[in-house]
């Protein structure tokens, strides 16, 4: 018979032997533990005149976003709050070509200062992450649940231009002459959809035209190898397990309503027609919205 052992929970505010600093440095050895995706640490306790450090500096390396991520044990309060949003502040402002997401972690976050939070979320965009420790045995392990989600604000869409305009040359240098041909063939197959679609190059990202206005329900971002394509679809099951079938690389769902796929030459030939009724739901949907 299997002995089953509860775990039990553990206060790390009240416990001599743990310490914010602790939590900070397992969170820097594995970003995924907060449920964020992928990320990767930029930097720990990064200094900001006058204002304090900011305990970790994390960034999806996969896109422009970055996250500000302020740790407190025991219960979130007023000056949790306004340090986290402080600190996200000096970010955006120092480094505007990156999208900033704060994130506020505690062990408890109670329904008064969610409510606080919640008010904010909409106008900063704002995670709130609920961290408990549970000790097993002699192990303790750290649970990380997110219940205050960043309320997306806007999309690259088809009224607002978000990014500077660049042209092709630049985009040659960034990523390679063959990956922009490629990017051309892939625009062969968006103007089967309609033939007035074009290229227009962004400094982050190339997107969409169609008589002069953005139409951005797909992005393209070259690289030396490669392209990321990026498709707007509402994320479903029914999407997901269809693109896992496909045999394409996929990179994930962002929170701008994406799934980000990597191919290269051989994979958007080998992937012709899959591709082709992607971009052709991606259209749909755009129409339909």
């Amino acid at each position: 018979m299997m002995n089953y052992c509860k775990p039990e929970r553990v206060s790390l505010k009240s416990h001599p032997e743990f310490s914010e600093k602790w939590v900070q440095d397992r969170i820097a050895e594995d970003p995924s533990l907060l449920g964020l995706g992928n990320l990767i640490l930029r930097d720990k306790e990064r200094i900001h005149a006058n204002a304090g450090r900011l305990d970790l500096l994390l960034q999806d390396p996969d896109s422009t976003r970055r996250y500000e991520v302020e740790i407190q044990l025991g219960k979130t309060d007023e000056t949790h709050i306004i340090r986290t949003i402080e600190y996200w502040d000096i970010e955006r402002k120092r480094y505007p070509q990156y999208d900033h997401t704060a994130v506020i972690i505690a062990e408890d976050i109670t329904s008064r200062f969610l409510n606080v939070i919640s008010l904010f979320n909409g106008v900063i965009p704002l995670v709130a992450i609920q961290m408990q420790a549970l000790k097993l045995d002699t192990q303790v392990m750290l649970v990380f649940t997110k219940v205050l989600d960043e309320r997306r604000l806007g999309l690259i869409d088809e009224d607002e231009e978000i990014q500077d305009p660049t042209d092709r040359a630049y985009w040659e240098k960034a990523s390679s002459k063959a990956m922009l041909a490629l990017t051309d063939t892939l625009l062969e197959k968006v103007q089967k959809l309609n033939p007035d679609f074009a290229l227009k190059y962004n400094k982050f990202y190339i997107g969409l035209v169609k008589n002069g206005s953005p139409s951005n329900f797909i992005i393209f971002r070259p690289k030396k190898d490669h392209v990321r394509i990026e498709v707007r679809l509402d994320q479903s099951d029914e999407t997901q397990k269809r693109l896992d079938d496909s045999g394409l690389e996929l990179m994930g769902y962002d929170s701008w309503g994406r799934y980000r796929i990597r191919a290269n030459k051989a994979q958007v030939e080998q992937h012709a027609a899959f591709l082709d009724e992607l971009f052709n739901m991606a259209y749909d949907a755009q129409s339909k919205s």
